[in-house]
């Protein structure tokens, strides 16, 4: 059996950088760009329309931002596609809003064209994209030295009795994925199969009320679940 393609769509409200994502991302076998918009409004559109696996959004666009389409796109029950962010600044405000809004990953226009690819790939598959750099950043803003949370930008679960649900292997999967370990690396330290992985996650994801590991992130890090540098152990 074959396995499908991952359908992206590219929103950007220039057409040579669209052209160029387009050029990227089609070099890889397996990925395959349905559909392009210029702007948030005819993107939601056309998640709506193509229900893309993928959708890499341009968070700078005139008329309705990339920011304010992904949070309609998340917010729409008919549109089950993952939002990868893309932006040409490095800046935090940009980062927290576009986690806040929705998106499973946030990725620099400069990255590598095998990063772009890389993303692309994880969001397919239902993960987050979380980088190192990320998630550092993560951590920093939403967890102060004393483990309260600085920040309400990304997360605004604050009851940690979900925790109490838990089972002991569902715990050690939730500190594992704390740590931005992917699914494949949870199930060789836990000698699991991935998609069993994949099924403790969606567990931990339920149980606690979280949208996705993004937010598991936080969550972790804000109710002492995990510690910066902290042990790979529940």
């Amino acid at each position: 059996m074959s396995i499908p393609d991952i359908r992206v769509l590219l929103v950007d409200d220039q057409t040579l950088v669209r052209a160029g994502l387009r050029i990227i991302l089609e070099s890889e076998p397996g990925i395959r760009v349905i559909g392009e918009a210029a702007d948030g409004a005819v993107a939601l559109n056309q998640a709506r329309e193509l229900d893309p696996d993928v959708i890499c959004m341009d968070v700078q666009m005139p008329g309705v931002d990339g920011l304010s389409a992904t949070r309609s796109i998340i917010d729409d029950p008919e549109i089950h596609s993952a939002v990868l962010m893309l932006t040409t600044f490095d800046r935090e405000d940009y980062l927290f809003a576009a986690l806040q809004h929705g998106a499973s990953g946030f990725i620099l226009k400069n990255s590598t064209p095998e990063a772009l690819i890389a993303a692309v790939q994880v969001l397919a598959r239902g993960d987050a994209l979380l980088s190192p750099d990320v998630t550092r950043r993560v951590i920093e803003r939403c967890v102060n030295p004393g483990g309260t949370s600085a920040s309400a930008a990304v997360l605004t679960h604050a009851a940690p009795s979900g925790l109490q649900e838990l089972t002991e292997r569902e715990s050690e999967v939730f500190v594992l994925l704390a740590h931005g370990l992917a699914n494949a690396e949870i199930a060789e330290r836990l000698f699991l199969g991935e998609a069993t992985v994949k099924s403790h996650v969606s567990k931990v994801l339920m149980k606690l009320g979280l949208r996705d590991r993004i937010q598991a992130v936080v969550y972790a890090y804000e109710h002492r679940v995990v510690v910066p540098g902290g042990p790979l152990t529940a």
